[in-house]
């Protein structure tokens, strides 16, 4: 785990593991400079007009370069939103990755026959290009740019090479394959180039060039001391995976325990990262992702217990920041619910809300969880009863209700309030999917495409077991107070309309959760 600078440099966070991704680069070019050293063949080129030494000592700069555009491309295109990355910085970025591929592979000139000119050296140069333009393919055509958060985080203390060791191998798999899709291409594509481009001598003697070519774009790095030789294609896709690593890692946003402001006042960075970094920035997922496991971990109470402090105020502010992407997630559905249309144009719009809608789903998940693990350990470690006595539980509960009811609209289950008598599992009614009601069965129909079946069904799991988690908390308190009347008046937030549903459906939804009927 990674600590945040202090106050200050909030953005030092980010830029710190920038550093490290461009630290690693420098020590794959390094290595693989190092390796072509020791292995290349000790033959002239006259045609070239470069001395041997010359052509070798070529080799470190021009990999140096090919790994800085590398990491410069994953900067300009990696993001934890799923909202794609402008054209403009695509193409770029596309750019950046075929350049690098074109110098890293161009670098190894002094393993071309003794008889190749400069042109051979451009069209092996060209080979890198196709074999960067591959994986841009790949890269931007298989959303790889997307930072994933791993649903298990490291120990504390962890190297960063325990999290590297686990992509070592799809890794590998990953670059064998765009390798051979890169040779297959390049090999077609030199035809077409003019002849004094393409690699001289008989035709056996070039297919034997062809061989050595790809041996080439696939073994021209090590990486540190646990692989021998590996390939550019792997240093792309181990640079790939390393960014996911670093960036995805937990970071605390935090003052050292035994510091002076951590006994002052230990959330004041953590509640300024949230209100004040730039919206879904990676700076913004990682506050998100530190919040989370602070309020449902162990490992750091004394910074949960600086929450529920006298006042109240620190815990309104951490439950305000994470009621907002919620009540945004939530809104979006309802618009997107409202007025569905058979008209294939107006239909189409509406999906499209609805994908916008879950593309927060990372941050929404992080939020539900902080709100339910805070209210759940506020029955024990709330020694003021900020949580209770500032209305945070009844706008928690009434935001993780009404948006489970939004997302259980989008799957098709009606939300018509039933008498009390009828609370039960018989009173889950599911919207048939050619004969439901306007608003449910074109709902089902549309979240099945584009993959947002299942990312409904994953969050609507997500605030369902978020709601259960209150609800065992606070069990007795609620079943001794089962009343619809005690209910909607304290855990159901008073003269405020829910965002989605009416009161009587949210307090119809919480008494299925209080008999453990909810699913």
């Amino acid at each position: 785990m990674d600590r945040a600078p202090p106050r200050g440099a909030p953005r030092d966070a980010v830029g710190q593991r920038w550093l490290a991704v461009f630290a690693f680069q420098a020590a794959l070019s390094a290595a693989g400079s190092v390796i072509h050293l020791a292995a290349s063949p000790r033959r002239g080129h006259p045609l070239l007009g470069v001395p041997r030494g010359l052509l070798l000592a070529l080799h470190p700069l021009l990999s140096c370069a090919a790994t800085g555009l590398l990491a410069l491309a994953l900067l300009l295109s990696a993001s934890p939103h799923p909202r794609a990355p402008p054209l403009p910085r695509r193409a770029l970025a596309a750019s950046l990755l075929a350049l690098a591929g074109a110098l890293c592979v161009g670098a190894a000139a002094s393993l071309l026959p003794e008889d190749a000119g400069w042109a051979a050296v451009a069209g092996l140069g060209f080979r890198g290009a196709v074999l960067g333009a591959v994986f841009a393919a790949h890269y931007f055509g298989r959303r790889r740019w997307l930072l994933q958060f791993p649903v298990v985080q490291m120990r504390r203390g962890r190297p960063l090479f325990y999290g590297l060791k686990m992509g070592l191998l799809p890794s590998g798999k990953r670059a064998l394959k765009v390798s051979l899709q890169a040779f297959c291409l390049s090999f077609v594509l030199i035809l077409f180039l003019p002849r004094q481009f393409r690699i001289g001598g008989s035709f056996g003697r070039q297919i034997v060039t062809q061989i050595s070519i790809f041996v080439v774009t696939t073994c021209v790095t090590q990486i540190s001391i646990f692989v021998v030789t590996t390939c550019v294609s792997f240093c792309l896709e181990i640079s790939h995976h390393f960014v996911q690593v670093v960036h995805t890692r937990r970071c605390s946003f935090a003052p050292p325990q035994s510091s002076a402001a951590a006994e002052a006042n230990p959330t004041e960075f953590i509640l300024e990262t949230l209100e004040q970094s730039d919206p879904r920035s990676l700076l913004q997922y990682l506050a998100y992702q530190d919040l989370c496991a602070v309020s449902e971990c162990n490992l750091e109470p004394w910074r949960r217990s600086a929450f529920f402090e006298e006042s109240g105020e620190t815990y309104k502010r951490i439950v305000t920041a994470c009621l907002k992407p919620i009540e945004e997630f939530t809104s979006k559905i309802a618009e997107a619910l409202e007025g569905f249309s058979t008209d294939k144009p107006e239909l189409m719009s509406q999906q499209s809300k609805l994908l916008s809608a879950f593309n927060d789903s990372q941050i929404c998940t992080w939020c539900a969880r902080t709100l339910a693990g805070l209210t759940a350990r506020s029955r024990q470690e709330d020694r003021y009863g900020v949580a209770q006595l500032t209305g945070c539980n009844a706008a928690v509960m009434s935001t993780l209700l009404s948006a489970l009811v939004a997302i259980e609209a989008c799957l098709g289950k009606k939300t018509i309030p039933q008498p009390v008598q009828s609370l039960g599992p018989e009173s889950i009614r599911w919207a048939n999917f050619s004969t439901g009601r306007k608003g449910s069965g074109i709902a089902i129909a549309s979240t099945q495409r584009g993959g947002l079946h299942a990312k409904a069904y994953a969050m609507a799991d997500v605030l369902r077991t978020s709601v259960y988690q209150i609800v065992s908390a606070f069990l007795d308190d609620l079943r001794a107070n089962a009343k619809p009347s005690s209910l909607e008046k304290n855990w159901i937030s008073e003269g405020r309309k829910p965002i989605y549903g009416s009161q009587a459906v949210l307090v119809q939804k919480l008494g299925l959760f209080i008999e453990y009927h909810a699913v």
